[in-house]
């Protein structure tokens, strides 16, 4: 019976320190941090329309997507000319991989760390400088001349020049496909749309001709359609990229052509929105943005915005729910009501043709727009 006794202490007292083993040794268990919040800006590059400084002044305005839009700060940007005075902001573009945005002026590129705020160079091209675009990776940038005979390829990391890329074609608009494959590259002395592949930096393709110069134009998220503004048109026209064709000339019902402010053209602004459901067209002598069903082909018109002053360009938040002409207002997609505008320092109306969504986490970079209304539907 003693024997037994001390059997069963034996055992209790094993159950008791296995018991306590796993206190003494397993390893200490850290619980997962909560993600940072994201959060979302809209970055306003000014003067964004030509250098009129009535308009935003100078430098980047930054709102608070959502806070209504409400201005945060102020960041100071270079782009002064010979004279000292702030020079035409001509486009905004955003690298994830240097963690910089990019603006062009009429004679410089300047890139900005998106973290420090301060900038890190601004380089002057031969030509000048004209609207960006910036590849997917962020390394590469397509930087077009001033309206003349060539494209700069440029390192987005240090600014250099990779290569020269000749086209003759008054060098203008450049947009870069969502697949880091593919730019597009639209002159004012060509009816064509040019397309360049990335890998080699050439034209490989031409798609049209449409009926007059190309002015602004954007794509679908699989590369296969081109929604153009031309010369003269009020209206749009959409082209085949797959097979370079000329598909539709859509006109704008209901409205007249007039005399416009700038840009030479009826229709200077056009975007699809990200689900690539509406096709959106400004108008400038009528200050509207005029709403087309892109679900069928040719669109159908479908709907109009007024807006406080003549448009020169749209985009779109990535989201979806917004629109962001130049005019400074913000547009809800769905009920295409105005829900605010954008305002300065001291109340007065921002506008500008160059503007970009940033998403930040921790103060990092995490998620970048585009100044361009292109679809993201890529299936």
């Amino acid at each position: 019976m003693k024997k037994n006794l001390l059997l069963t202490l034996w055992l209790g007292l094993c159950i008791l320190l296995m018991a306590a083993l796993p206190a003494a040794f397993t390893p200490d268990i850290v619980p997962d941090e909560p993600s940072a919040p994201v959060k979302r800006y809209l970055y306003v590059a000014t003067p964004g329309v030509r250098n009129y400084l009535e308009y935003g002044g100078h430098g980047l305005l930054v709102y608070d997507i959502d806070n209504n839009y409400r201005l945060v700060k102020r960041i100071p940007t270079a782009g002064l000319n010979d004279k000292g005075q702030p020079s035409n902001v001509k486009g905004v573009g955003v690298s994830l991989a240097t963690n910089c945005i990019y603006i062009t002026t009429l004679e410089a590129l300047q890139c900005i760390d998106l973290t420090t705020e301060k900038l890190l160079w601004e380089k002057k091209y031969e030509g000048g400088c004209d609207r960006l675009a910036i590849s997917p990776d962020g390394k590469t940038i397509y930087l077009p001349s001033l309206e003349k005979e060539h494209w700069n390829i440029v390192d987005a990391k240090t600014g250099d020049v990779i290569k020269r890329l000749e086209t003759n074609s008054g060098a203008h608009n450049t947009l870069y496909g969502p697949d880091n494959t593919k730019a597009y590259l639209a002159g004012l002395r060509t009816p064509t749309l040019g397309v360049a592949d990335t890998r080699t930096h050439t034209v490989t393709k031409q798609v049209g001709p449409f009926s007059a110069a190309i002015r602004p134009f954007t794509i679908n998220g699989s590369q296969t359609l081109c929604f153009v503004n031309v010369n003269n048109l009020l209206g749009f026209e959409v082209g085949d990229m797959v097979s370079g064709q000329k598909l539709h000339q859509v006109v704008v019902q209901g409205f007249e052509k007039g005399p416009v402010k700038r840009h030479g053209c009826p229709s200077h602004g056009i975007g699809l929105t990200p689900d690539e459901k509406e096709v959106w067209v400004a108008d400038a002598y009528n200050q509207r943005m005029h709403i087309f069903d892109a679900t069928v082909m040719p669109p159908k018109q479908v709907h109009s915005v007024v807006l406080r002053d003549q448009p020169g360009w749209i985009t779109f938040s990535l989201d979806g729910k917004h629109a962001f002409p130049s005019t400074g207002e913000i547009i809800e997609i769905n009920t295409h009501k105005i829900i605010t505008a954008l305002q300065d320092e001291k109340g007065a109306p921002v506008q500008s043709e160059k503007m970009v969504e940033i998403h930040f986490s921790n103060s990092k970079p995490v998620r970048a727009g585009d100044q361009f209304g292109i679809g993201r539907v890529t299936k």
